[in-house]
């Protein structure tokens, strides 16, 4: 650790990322974004770390959610402001079913760039090269918008920092207290459609009436109106995580200053890639995507690699399968990480697995095969004896028409009503908050075995 610099990466192997024509702009807005403050600090992410490791050992349970590709167009306090709503109407809901603290992390202020399957799209005869995010290039379909500008990595930076500062005035300003959380979830279970989760709505209001019956209010408890809330996103533009990099005064160690949480994509994980090489160096999080093709061989490599000391809330394994292929594909990965004896946080996307092209032509996931791929997950982890740590969802706080089905029961007519996304469908405000009352079920279930084991 102690010869690693924030550069080391530059001499390895790169996938994903843009090649930029003008070298002395790029140099320009590198050099730029290093004289500017980080945008979070070392003691949150140490905190974050301290979190996860309760996580690792079935002491909390890790909830991270947020956009697909943040855009500069559609950037406004309301958009935060709906998705932190949403996410604090989960975390209530998870935390009444796991009876354990709920860790609280965005996909946000940062998510920007996005790695593709293709380096170019065609539409009506014409090849451009494809979107990469904003952090690197235009949405719109012409020349000159799909050129990479590093100019836009100073945009993301200042959108990422005015996010954070709304994020850290909503969680700590009142917005997040336990009582008004709770009546905008009731408000969802007061709907005829979402009869079904009433029952647990009503016994989490049963529970906040006895707590303010015994003195436990807020104006009494500050705790009980605000959150801790952190920022995630996935490290795909190397040029601007290593402009943000900073050194921690206190531990000498070095930070990605860019986000609290950092991830390797399923396309970046090679472990002897540029990717997998910056991220060993900072003392974040880290996430590592974990398909189908992940190997036992590939796991330990980059778990020895990402984690050398082995230390609980360091790594987090976030497993994306597909509906369907989890029983094929995470026992296997499980013995891995056993016989190693790494601690490791487990946590579920069941978006990117997922991803169907509809009848009326729309990329879609089904939330159906959502709910089944987390169902499949906790049942592999019961199964094994291992703990199932969290979840990671695509979604938004708004009322779009991008996944099917729900409650609400979107269907594939309903997609071109509200359907906003600049890169992949997330989960809408409903559908959502319908996710954690089903993961809360699951989690109440897992418990009661794990208590009707141990009493017999």
């Amino acid at each position: 650790m102690s010869t690693w610099t924030k550069s080391d990466w530059r001499s390895k192997p790169r996938v994903q990322m843009p090649e930029y024509t003008d070298a002395t702009a790029l140099q320009a807005v590198e050099a730029k974004l290093a004289s500017y403050p980080p945008l979070v600090f070392a003691g949150e992410a140490r905190r974050l770390r301290s979190h996860l490791a309760k996580v690792s050992r079935g002491e909390a349970f890790l909830l991270q959610g947020g956009d697909c590709a943040e855009s500069f167009a559609e950037f406004s306090a309301d958009t935060i402001r709906d998705t932190f709503k949403v996410m604090l109407q989960m975390a209530m809901v998870l935390t009444y079913g796991a009876k354990v603290p709920v860790v609280k992390v965005g996909r946000m202020a940062g998510q920007m760039a996005k790695p593709r399957s293709a380096p170019t799209e065609t539409v009506s005869g014409v090849e451009l090269p494809s979107y990469r995010g904003d952090i690197i290039n235009g949405f719109d379909f012409t020349p000159d918008s799909r050129i990479p500008d590093p100019a836009r990595m100073e945009q993301a930076y200042l959108q990422a920092a005015a996010s954070l500062n709304l994020l850290r005035a909503f969680s700590t300003g009142g917005y997040a207290d336990v009582h008004q959380v709770h009546q905008w979830t009731l408000g969802f279970t007061d709907a005829p459609e979402a009869e079904k989760y009433r029952e647990l709505a009503s016994r989490i209001s049963d529970t906040l009436d006895f707590m303010n019956a015994a003195g436990l209010t807020t104006d009494r408890n500050h705790e009980l109106q605000t959150v801790e809330f952190y920022t995630s996103h996935e490290a795909l533009l190397l040029e601007y995580e290593e402009a943000l990099t900073r050194v921690d005064s206190t531990s000498g160690n070095m930070l990605a200053g860019s986000g609290h949480m950092i991830w390797i994509g399923d396309r970046t994980r090679q472990p002897d890639g540029a990717h997998v090489e910056y991220c060993k160096g900072v003392m974040n999080p880290i996430g590592l995507k974990c398909g189908p093709t992940m190997t036992s061989g590939h796991l330990k490599a980059l778990m020895a690699s990402l984690n050398p000391n082995n230390e609980a809330g360091r790594l987090t394994l976030i497993a994306r399968f597909g509906a369907g292929q989890v029983g094929e594909h995470l026992p296997r990965l499980i013995k891995a990480v056993e016989e190693e004896g790494a601690n490791v946080v487990w946590t579920c996307d069941p978006m990117h697995g997922n991803t169907i092209k509809s009848s009326t032509g729309y990329k879609t996931r089904p939330f159906e095969s959502v709910l089944r791929e987390v169902t499949e997950f906790f049942g592999v982890h019961n199964a094994e004896g291992t703990i199932p740590g969290g979840v990671h969802f695509e979604m938004t706080g708004k009322d779009v028409t991008e996944c099917t089905g729900g409650v609400r029961a979107v269907t594939d007519e309903d997609l071109s009503d509200r359907y906003h996304t600049a890169c992949d469908p997330r989960l809408n405000a409903s559908q959502s908050l319908e996710l954690a009352f089903l993961v809360a079920e699951q989690l109440s279930n897992r418990r009661t075995a794990m208590a009707d084991a141990k009493a017999s």
